[in-house]
């Protein structure tokens, strides 16, 4: 074997690896694009990054420094044309991609490099397909065991700068015997380098999974206190709105009384009408909003509110009874939740007459059936039968549907919107506890 082929790996051993890697990554992805534009991508990807492999093949110091960073924008511009990441998800990937790719090339020519003699160009090639599988099918598999979806955490540039830091460190300290071997930390034997760089490009795909799995843990725990602080903030909310509506409930007790003693008072004909006039507004008042759940009243009445005062037009069809079977505190962040979120998309509408929300709650043979309607002009992207929040900072964001989402699994129920000629809806169905079905 000559020292060409001892010190450098195969430029197409490269190519393959980095292409592989990164073809591997998209396709457990859900938010790619699929179909002919998808396979187009990635042969012009596969044949881009070969045919640049070979050409710079053998090039030293700056210009092999601006082929890799040729590459990893390459890598980075795969995944932007495939998948609708944000941005620093998808530098994520690219750092992921490119690492993952540089261990499994490492490895691969080592342990064809000792096999070298044995195998002609043929057989070393029948080598590099089947290390190639067994290398990427046991990264599938650790990526499917993990089960962790980047395409729902939102990275800072802070923690993408750190990754890039260790990225930087781990290919400058694996490739370190191919600039010096008189460095201190360089080998100068073919089996020192090929170790010093495989080891290396192992810790640092070791370290990279590691950052990831702490990144979800972190997430994880913030997502499920913010979930909890907003079920208790809808249900202060209700108790506050409850409060209230209990002191006006009162007042109005007492001004109905003080109405008819005024009416048996006086001898005006257009006194007793006038009179009557708030008799018959103060009746339509207590009759309304009292949908069997107490909880329900005091959200829609509270909501009902704040429509009136801001031109929304809010319409129901409830049976509170249907839902005795849950908490107050999930009543109350649930229909709390859904309402606010109607809300915020009617309210921004100019055309008034669009500012519509209706809800309805009733029961549909065994299920517990909950339908909120409203006017959408947005653009909404769904995952999932979720909508995806539309706001810069979605780290913040999101998390009433979520919150939604986790109350109505509680009850072993399903959750799913969509939106169909600009009327977005959001249905639910639960099961029903044994006593509501013996009716």
């Amino acid at each position: 074997m000559s020292s060409t082929q001892i010190w450098n790996t195969p430029s197409y051993y490269y190519a393959i690896s980095y292409w592989l890697s990164a073809t591997l990554l998209i396709s457990l992805n859900r938010n790619r694009i699929n179909g002919w534009k998808k396979w187009a991508a990635e042969a012009g990807a596969f044949a881009a990054v070969l045919i640049f492999m070979i050409l710079t093949d053998g090039v030293q110091q700056i210009l092999f420094l601006l082929t890799m960073l040729t590459i990893v924008v390459g890598i980075y511009l795969y995944f932007r044309a495939i998948c609708g990441f944000e941005d620093m998800v998808t530098v994520f990937y690219t750092i992921k991609a490119f690492i993952v790719g540089e261990l499994c090339a490492s490895l691969c020519w080592q342990i064809t490099y000792y096999v070298y003699d044995l195998l002609d160009g043929k057989g070393r090639q029948v080598l590099m397909v089947c290390l190639y599988a067994l290398l990427y099918l046991f990264v599938m598999l650790i990526e499917r065991y993990r089960q962790i979806d980047m395409e729902e955490m939102h990275l800072t540039k802070r923690e993408i700068f750190i990754l890039a830091f260790l990225a930087l460190t781990v290919y400058t300290v694996s490739n370190l015997s191919y600039v010096s071997r008189d460095s201190i930390f360089s080998g100068s034997m073919a089996k020192d380098i090929f170790n010093i760089r495989t080891l290396v490009d192992l810790a640092g795909v070791i370290l990279i999974y590691t950052f990831q799995l702490q990144l979800k843990e972190v997430q994880t725990r913030f997502e499920k206190d913010t979930l909890q602080n907003i079920m208790n903030m809808q249900y202060q909310s209700y108790q506050l709105s409850q409060e209230s509506i209990d002191v006006v409930n009162q007042k109005y007790h007492d001004l109905k009384h003080q109405i008819t003693l005024l009416k048996a008072e006086t001898d005006s004909a257009k006194a007793t009408k006038k009179l009557e006039r708030m008799e018959r507004e103060i009746r339509i008042y207590e009759t309304q909003n009292k949908t069997g759940n107490r909880v329900l009243d005091t959200v829609l009445a509270t909501k009902s509110l704040y429509c009136q005062n801001n031109g929304i037009e809010l319409k129901f069809i409830v049976d509170g009874k249907l839902l005795g079977f849950m908490d107050e505190m999930d009543i109350s962040a649930l229909f709390g939740n859904m309402l606010d979120n109607a809300i915020e998309s009617v309210k921004t509408l100019e055309d008034k007459e669009k500012r519509l929300i209706w809800l309805y709650v009733s029961r549909e043979k065994q299920f517990l059936r909950i339908r909120m309607e409203n006017y959408c002009e947005e653009k909404i992207k769904f995952r999932g039968g979720l909508p995806l929040t539309n706001k810069k900072d979605k780290h913040l964001h999101g998390y009433g549907m979520k919150s939604m989402k986790k109350t109505v699994e509680h009850y072993h129920g399903s959750l799913c919107t969509d939106l169909e000629d600009n009327r977005f809806r959001l249905m639910i169905l639960i099961p029903l506890p044994e006593q509501y079905l013996q009716d």
